[in-house]
């Protein structure tokens, strides 16, 4: 099923054009199938189509724990939903900060945490339960997580939501070093991964934190602020030209 796939998306897919990344229910080895079909259709290895892949065929170092790595903090309580890349990862990774971990199966939207990772599916904070966390901070693991009328909620409540684009950009982030590393055919160690990578999301925090502070908006809102504000200025600096007066 994955090497069909890969042979039909093939034609939007590559080192300079969209490049696949593992997610829910995929790894290491789907990607490295998907870079063995487009390699074989493209007539070429072409290792630098998806990011992800084992070390063996030219990954980055670092790439599994990129995903789950963050801020430590010490003696924090923390409750984790999903025990994956990301939910896995960022378990050990405040463990190894002395934060005390809670592990509860079924009801850990109640749990008495100070920050809350939901880290499995989407849409796991709706409507209709946001009232029924009680977390100080939740921290975004996962793609569509928390729904917009769950989001004002928990803002309202006083919770400070930090959303995926801030907590896991580990590994889309280290995924486009792997993509980098591929291009120019030399590696990086672990350690400098690692630090390229704290360096980036400290500094991205760094970012949104002062704008939401500033307009009195949450982080959510904060990083569409500074993307959509960073976007306008480079689109005017270009220069626009209106599709009217473009030559076809």
């Amino acid at each position: 099923m994955t090497h069909r796939y890969t042979s039909e998306i093939g034609i939007v897919v590559g080192p300079t054009k969209d490049t696949p990344a593992p997610d829910v229910n995929t790894n290491e080895k789907v990607m490295a199938w998907m870079m063995d079909t487009y390699s074989m259709n493209q007539g070429s290895t072409a290792s630098g189509v998806v990011t992800g892949k084992p070390i063996s065929l030219r990954g980055s170092l670092g790439r599994q724990e990129a995903t789950g790595r963050g801020m430590k903090i010490n003696g924090a309580r923390i409750a984790v939903q999903g025990f994956g890349d990301v939910g896995g990862i960022a378990a050990r990774v405040f463990v190894e900060a002395d934060a005390e971990e809670i592990r509860d199966r079924y009801q850990f939207r109640a749990l008495d945490c100070n920050i809350l990772i939901p880290a499995a599916l989407e849409q796991q904070i709706t409507e209709d339960n946001a009232n029924k966390f009680f977390a100080t901070i939740i921290l975004e693991g996962e793609n569509g997580l928390t729904t917009p009328e769950a989001h004002d909620i928990l803002c309202d409540k006083g919770v400070l939501v930090v959303p995926k684009v801030i907590a896991n950009a580990g590994g889309v982030t280290v995924g486009y070093f792997g993509w980098v590393q591929d291009i120019s055919s030399f590696f990086w160690t672990e350690d400098e991964i690692n630090l390229r990578l704290k360096r980036i999301v400290h500094e991205a925090f760094s970012a949104v934190w002062p704008v939401a502070e500033d307009k009195k908006v949450s982080l959510r809102t904060a990083a569409f602020i500074i993307s959509c504000t960073w976007v306008l200025q480079r689109r005017e600096m270009r220069g626009f030209i209106p599709d009217s007066e473009r030559a076809y």
